[in-house]
């Protein structure tokens, strides 16, 4: 059955924050992060595919509703149409601030760049941290840049939404922060429960979630670049974290 109007504009919709969060829906589109997300057992609502998405992927229970390469690109949201969307549910998680107590977490203080979000999410899935924290000044976690920047990684780790400043109020594990002042992470000591805090790609830390850093730390330069990207530097610190652990 063809799409109607209404679906085709409800689709489209999806690719503002404000109509996902009306809808309760967001959108992820190619035949790539939706198979890894598929793999993962991600429960898609709705799945939408042309012929051209090889039937050996079709994996899930949810069957997909076949459509045109023309209703295809109706609803893309890229220049060049994959051959599959699919539809989710937003599911926001709340945070218990003691659970920040144990394991390691990364903790994200205004990242903006979605896909600066997504990589982190997969260094996060790469290194087995428990939990990653965005303040709600990230870019939003629905958003298909990030999903697609996460590599499926988005279907792995838990994530949750909370005011940093908040949240690590009351936290017993160190709260390391970088800083050109701090340690030299890779003279860091076993840390079995930490919260690895990586800031803004412009500005670094907000002032109020910097005062509950506990431990500075800092990435060794030796060349004359100011800043390393926000992904770069979380890798730094949680490869020295888990070699060290």
């Amino acid at each position: 059955m063809p799409l109607t109007k209404a679906e085709i504009a409800r689709l489209r919709s999806l690719q503002d924050k404000k109509h996902r969060e009306d809808l309760g829906l967001f959108v992820v589109e190619g035949g790539k992060v939706v198979t890894e997300l598929l793999s993962a057992h991600y429960p898609f609502a709705e799945l939408y595919a042309t012929d051209g998405w090889p039937s050996a992927v079709r994996t899930t229970g949810l069957a997909p509703q076949l459509i045109t390469a023309e209703e295809m690109g109706r609803i893309s949201h890229y220049p060049t149409p994959s051959n599959v969307v699919a539809v989710g549910r937003i599911a926001r998680r709340e945070l218990a601030p003691p659970a920040l107590d144990r394991g390691l977490t990364l903790a994200l203080d205004g990242i903006q760049d979605p896909g600066n979000v997504g990589t982190l999410l997969r260094i996060a899935d790469w290194f087995a941290l428990d939990r990653v924290v965005l303040s709600p000044d990230c870019a939003d976690l629905f958003s298909s840049k990030v999903i697609s920047a996460s590599m499926g990684s988005f279907a792995r780790v838990e994530v949750f939404t909370a005011e940093l400043a908040d949240a690590l109020a009351t936290c017993t594990a160190p709260v390391l922060g970088c800083d050109l002042r701090g340690e030299d992470v890779h003279a860091l000591e076993p840390l079995r429960d930490a919260v690895i805090v990586i800031g803004n790609e412009g500005r670094g830390l907000t002032p109020a979630v910097a005062a509950r850093v506990t431990r500075r730390i800092t990435i060794p330069r030796f060349g004359g670049a100011e800043s390393l990207n926000a992904a770069v530097a979380a890798a730094i610190v949680c490869d020295n974290l888990r070699r060290s652990g």
